[in-house]
């Protein structure tokens, strides 16, 4: 089940909403319990049983974990939950790969990809770990342990919530006007963002792929507007799942801070899908050693966890490709680069981070490193194609507006805008009072298209 669907928006939400208002406190878990696994039967009916035995793994595993302390059992729990993820996600990635290496042709088991595997996944591994370590209590209640890994509003698509996040809200949380009218206005936004601008950005991606009346400035247009849908996509995502996490009381941790503006790569992954990225830190990178046995050690701890964040996101080389980039441009950054960048004005600084972010996400895109490379050369004008055609006219004029929107979207410069203007007392009732109807407005506005267009994908749900 979508949040960008009308069933979602006007039936399951709704209800859930008012139920969950209208129980005791004690109950309240057990709706949002039985909410989750509707939401999720709704989409992966035959998996919710593969989730449900993940959570009494862990559940069980804490609990031997806490009491007898030892290592060997987070081990063990840590190699289950790894293990099945590898076996729905890599199974056919890793026949494919014996049979080209090794000219056979053992038969795909083409495993169906459960919803939300990877998030689930690691928010459960973040919880056994934490336990070991003492970071957390473990939780002796199977039914809150199961709401924290089932939570609707952040299960298929994250951001992934570590245990230490919510574990107090599980027992205690708000529930307030303030805390209701900020969450239903952060899930309008991010709705907004996800229909009005990352699926129109779509539509424009899926045009240049499909038509074969390409141009130089076409392949630009691309990549810059795919650069910009999965921006909106998942941040539209995070940004609904933390409104929804704060209507029921819970304080999900920001995922996206604008990432865009960042003057370097470091800088860019401090600011992008941040509980991923963070999650690796910790539970990988500061593990293995990170910085402190020495720069070759740090070297090697950086292509690890970069390989690894490469391959979390799909089971494909592209994807690999993807994540050591990045991990190259970081140990190059580290080593030297850096110095030099902080010399630079801050638009250089800027432009050389979208140019190589841009350039990565046409590979991440990409459905095989021939389509990567294509188009990557095809920017320069390498495949023989003109520099610009009518038919690039035609998608420039149609989708411009919405790519200008976008472009100043990404920037934290509407957002700066109104807190100046909130500064002056007047304008701030003013805006208080404008706020509710712009909501109102926005989410008329999206359910219109909604029920007039089709084109609905969540990039994320892939993963």
């Amino acid at each position: 089940m979508l949040f960008t669907s009308i069933s979602f928006l006007y039936y399951f939400l709704p209800i859930v909403i008012v139920f969950y208002f209208i129980v005791p406190k004690k109950v309240k878990n057990i709706v949002l319990f039985i909410a989750s696994m509707i939401f999720y039967f709704y989409g992966e009916p035959k998996y919710i049983f593969l989730m449900l035995a993940e959570i009494l793994v862990a559940y069980i595993g804490a609990i031997l974990i806490d009491k007898y302390k030892k290592k060997s059992l987070l081990v063990l729990t840590s190699f289950i939950h790894i293990g099945l993820l590898c076996i729905f996600k890599y199974t056919d990635f890793i026949i494919q790969n014996v049979n080209n290496l090794l000219d056979v042709k053992l038969s795909l088991l083409k495993i169906a990809l459960p919803i939300g595997i990877s998030f689930y996944t690691f928010q459960i591994l973040s919880y056994v770990i934490d336990v070991y370590k003492g970071k957390v209590k473990v939780q002796k209640s199977f039914l809150k342990l199961a709401t924290y890994v089932s939570l609707f509003p952040q299960l298929i698509a994250g951001p992934i919530v570590r245990y230490e996040t919510i574990e107090e809200e599980l027992d205690n949380r708000e529930h307030s006007f303030e805390n209701f009218s900020y969450g239903a206005s952060r899930f309008t936004i991010g709705l907004g963002k996800k229909v009005l601008i990352a699926n129109m950005l779509g539509e424009l991606c899926n045009q240049f792929t499909i038509t074969n009346e390409k141009s130089v400035l076409f392949y630009w247009i691309f990549a810059i507007s795919y650069t910009l849908q999965i921006y909106f996509d998942f941040s539209a995502y995070s940004d609904m799942a933390i409104g929804l996490g704060r209507i029921f009381g819970f304080h999900f941790l920001e995922n996206f801070d604008y990432p865009y503006i960042s003057k370097s790569i470091t800088e860019f992954w401090r600011r992008w899908h941040i509980s991923l990225s963070s999650w690796f830190r910790d539970y990988v990178y500061i593990p293995l050693g990170g910085n402190r046995k020495g720069l070759k050690k740090q070297i090697r701890n950086i292509l690890i966890v970069w390989a690894l964040t490469g391959i979390w996101h799909g089971a494909s080389w592209n994807f690999i490709i993807w994540g050591l980039l990045f991990g190259i441009i970081l140990i190059i950054e580290k080593m030297f680069l850096a110095k030099y960048l902080q010399r630079l004005p801050s638009f250089f600084r800027r432009i050389y981070v979208l140019f190589i972010v841009m350039i990565s996400f046409v590979i991440f895109n990409a459905s095989s490193i021939g389509e990567a490379w294509k188009n990557i050369i095809g920017l320069f004008g390498a495949n023989g194609e003109s520099i610009i055609n009518k038919y690039t006219i035609y998608y420039l004029r149609s989708y411009g507006v919405v790519l200008f929107i976008a472009l100043i979207g990404a920037t934290p410069l509407l957002r700066n805008m109104i807190l100046k203007l909130k500064e002056n007392e007047k304008l701030e009732k003013i805006i208080n009072v404008l706020e509710p109807l712009y909501m109102i407005f926005l989410l008329l506005i999206v359910t219109a298209y909604l029920v007039d267009n089709s084109y609905n994908p969540f990039l994320y749900f892939r993963f």
